[in-house]
C-alpha cells in the first residue's frame, strides 16, 4: 500500500448559503482545493452526503458535481454514512490512492440544509436512526442525545454546569475562523442559562447545521514534486467501525465502542499512542459527544470527559486543543461535509496556516467523524512532513 499526502485544501463558509445551489457550493470547495494543489484533473472524486436526496430532490450527486466543474468524464459516486459521510469519502479515497487503483482524487463533503423548513430537516436527520424502532417512534437525535446525556450525569454525578467548557472553547475558537457559522463568544453564564432543547441538553450543548463544503486532493507521497514540501500532510492512519444503529441496542449506551475501535485502528495504523496526539478534532454535535469520544479514544478514563474541559486540557493552549477552529458547535454541523472539515482543520494546523488558532506544537493530529448516535465512526491520523 501507498502512502497517502493530502496536497490541496478548500472549504465554503458555513452559512444559510440561499443564492447558492449544492452543485455550486460543492464545486467553490473542490475548485479551491484543485487550485490548492495546483492540479487540473483527477482521476476520481468521492462526495460525501447524507441528505441531498431528500432535502434536495438530487442523487447522482458525483456526476452532477463533476459536470459542473468541468470534469465531465472523470469517474465520480456519493458515499453515505449519514453524518459520518465526510469522513467514509475521505477513507474512500485514501484507499483508492493507496491501493494504487488512481493516483490523484478529490475526497469532498457537502450538505446544503437552510432551504427545507427545521422539522422537515430534523426528520431527514433522523433517518440515519433505526427507523423501526427509533425514528418511527418520534425520538429525534436531541432526543437521543438528551437520554444518553441525562445517564452519564446519574452514572457519574456530573452536574450539565460541568460541559459548560466544550462549548466555551469552541465558540472562542470560532470567533477566528471566518468560515465558521457562529461567531459569538459565550460564557459558563450565559451556558448554564441557555434555552433547554431536550433536557438536560440546552441551546449550547447542541451544534448548529449550516450549509457548507470542504474538499481535499489526494495523491501517493512518492509522487510529489518540490514545490509541495512542507506542505505535505500524510494520512497515516485510517480506522472505521461500527456498532449497533440503535442505542438501545448496545451492550452499553455510555460507551462508543465504533470510536474506540475505530481510533485503535488507526493508532496501530500510524504507529501512534494517545500521548502523541497534539490536536483532536471530534465531533460535538453534542457536548456528550465530545466527553464520551475523549474517553473512548483514551484520552482520559471513563467517566471522566468533563474533566479535560474544567481542568483547560482541551483549549488551544492546553495539552489536547479540540475543536481548533470552532468544532461542529461553533464551525456548524452542515452533517455530509463536517467529517472533511474536520480532516482540513488538522491540515491547516499541520501547515501551520491556521492564523490567530495555530497551535505552537502540530506535528500529529487527529480527526473522528460520528455517524448517527455512535453507529459508525471513522478515524484518521494525519502527521506533517516539513
Amino acid at each position: 500500500m501507498r502512502e497517502v499526502a493530502i496536497i490541496g485544501i478548500g472549504q465554503t463558509p458555513v452559512a444559510e448559503q440561499w443564492e447558492k445551489s449544492i452543485r455550486e457550493i460543492a464545486g467553490d470547495a473542490l475548485l479551491h482545493a484543485l487550485a490548492d494543489a495546483g492540479k487540473e484533473t483527477v482521476d476520481g472524486i468521492f462526495v460525501g452526503n447524507m441528505l441531498s436526496g431528500i432535502l434536495s430532490n438530487q442523487e447522482n450527486l458525483g456526476t452532477l458535481i463533476a459536470d459542473w466543474v468541468g470534469l465531465r468524464g472523470v469517474e465520480a459516486v456519493k458515499i453515505e454514512a449519514a453524518c459520518g459521510s465526510g469522513a467514509a469519502a475521505v477513507r474512500m479515497g485514501t484507499l483508492a490512492v493507496a491501493s494504487g487503483m488512481m493516483d490523484c482524487v478529490v475526497a469532498m463533503g457537502v450538505e446544503k440544509m437552510s432551504e427545507t423548513p427545521m422539522p422537515e430537516t430534523t426528520a431527514a436527520l433522523a433517518t440515519a436512526a433505526d427507523a423501526d424502532f427509533e425514528a418511527d417512534e418520534g425520538i429525534s437525535f436531541v432526543g437521543l442525545n438528551a437520554l444518553i446525556m441525562r445517564r452519564y450525569l446519574y452514572e457519574y454525578k456530573w452536574k450539565h454546569t460541568d460541559f459548560g467548557p466544550f462549548s466555551i472553547n469552541a465558540h472562542a475558537n470560532a470567533l477566528n475562523n471566518p468560515n465558521a457559522r457562529l461567531h459569538e463568544k459565550i460564557t459558563q453564564e450565559q451556558y448554564n442559562r441557555a434555552r433547554m432543547i431536550a433536557d438536560p441538553i440546552n441551546l449550547m450543548d447542541a451544534s448548529p447545521t449550516g450549509d457548507g463544503a470542504a474538499a481535499l486532493v489526494l495523491v501517493p507521497l512518492d509522487s510529489i514534486a518540490g514545490k509541495h514540501k512542507g506542505r505535505v500532510v500524510t494520512i497515516a492512519g485510517s480506522g472505521a467501525a461500527t456498532d449497533s444503529i440503535a442505542v438501545h441496542d448496545r451492550y452499553d449506551p455510555l460507551w462508543l465502542a465504533a470510536a474506540e475501535a475505530s481510533a485503535h485502528k488507526a493508532y496501530a495504523q500510524a504507529g501512534v499512542t494517545p500521548q502523541d496526539i497534539d490536536l483532536f478534532e471530534l465531533h460535538d454535535a453534542f457536548s456528550i459527544m465530545a466527553a464520551l469520544s475523549l474517553e473512548a479514544c483514551g484520552f482520559v478514563e471513563r467517566g471522566q470527559g468533563p474533566r479535560l474541559g474544567l481542568e483547560g486540557v482541551i483549549f488551544l493552549d492546553g495539552k489536547l486543543p479540540i475543536a481548533t477552529q470552532g468544532g461542529l458547535k461553533a464551525r456548524g454541523h452542515p452533517v455530509g461535509a463536517t467529517g472533511v472539515y474536520q480532516i482540513l482543520e488538522v491540515v491547516q494546523q499541520l501547515r501551520g496556516e491556521a492564523g490567530k488558532n495555530q497551535l505552537a506544537k502540530a506535528h500529529i493530529g487527529m480527526a473522528q467523524n460520528i455517524g448517527g448516535s455512535g453507529s459508525n465512526i471513522i478515524t484518521h491520523i494525519l502527521k506533517g512532513t516539513g
